[in-house]
């Protein structure tokens, strides 16, 4: 773990001016990746293009019968045993997804094909609002972050999306060997930003883990973590910035 991350600004202590003064505006803004700014492909989708390129026939796949396999398999004891830590490290995540994906019968044999899937940028798609919420935070000045549980790089994604410009810092996990909501995780964002903890926010779907910026002194914005395909709800962020 790298020495720098304990020696980063921190929210901590609050002056007792400031704890008596007025709540802070919002000036920068932090977003989790998954299931926030962007989605992956649905299961049966992901499932299709598995068997299209084990050179399977499409045709055979019962594509509903075995996305209700891979839920299951999500569910054993073993299998979340080893999801614990999975995004600190590209190793770790591979080691877990195996372990997921290996208990899906329909799977034997493409385990690591379908493991493939999960990583390349053609397998995650941004959320309709998602270019216009980062263009508008731009065009108003308000610096923006991103704050994921990743094993992989995002910038190459972002970049793909024409959305790179309009993210100044990543705190990716599998860079820091931390997950959220290690508060660690938002204040090296914040930092990279030069943004005071008081004076941003996180916007994520998991309320343990995004939610943990709290814990650092940020505010707290929490989508629903339903599996939205279409518009996701971001323009109340830009609400809350004003």
């Amino acid at each position: 773990m790298s020495a720098h991350l304990y020696s980063l600004p921190t929210a901590f202590p609050t002056s007792d001016d400031d704890l008596a003064g007025p709540v802070p505006p919002i000036e920068a803004v932090l977003f989790d990746f998954a299931n926030t700014l962007f989605r992956m492909l649905p299961t049966e989708r992901f499932l299709t293009r598995v068997w299209e390129r084990a050179g399977r026939d499409p045709g055979t796949l019962e594509a509903a019968a075995v996305a209700a396999q891979v839920r299951e398999a999500a569910t054993l004891p073993h299998v979340l045993e080893a999801q614990v830590g999975r995004d600190t490290s590209a190793e770790r995540h591979h080691a877990a997804t195996l372990a997921w994906f290996g208990e899906v019968p329909a799977l034997e044999g493409v385990t690591e094909l379908a493991y493939e899937q999960v990583l390349p940028g053609e397998s995650w798609y941004p959320y309709s609002d998602t270019a216009p919420v980062l263009r508008e935070l731009a065009a108003r000045g308000v610096p923006v972050g991103i704050v994921s549980d990743i094993p992989f790089d995002l910038r190459e994604i972002l970049a793909e999306n024409g959305l790179a410009d309009y993210v100044a810092a990543y705190a990716l996990s599998y860079e820091l060997g931390l997950e959220k909501p290690d508060p660690r995780m938002f204040l090296k964002a914040c930092a990279d930003l030069g943004a005071d903890p008081r004076r941003t926010l996180m916007v994520g779907d998991n309320a343990p883990r995004d939610g943990g910026a709290v814990s650092a002194n940020l505010r707290a914005y929490l989508l629903p973590s339903e599996p939205k395909t279409g518009e996701r709800g971001l323009e109340a962020v830009l609400r809350l910035v004003g």
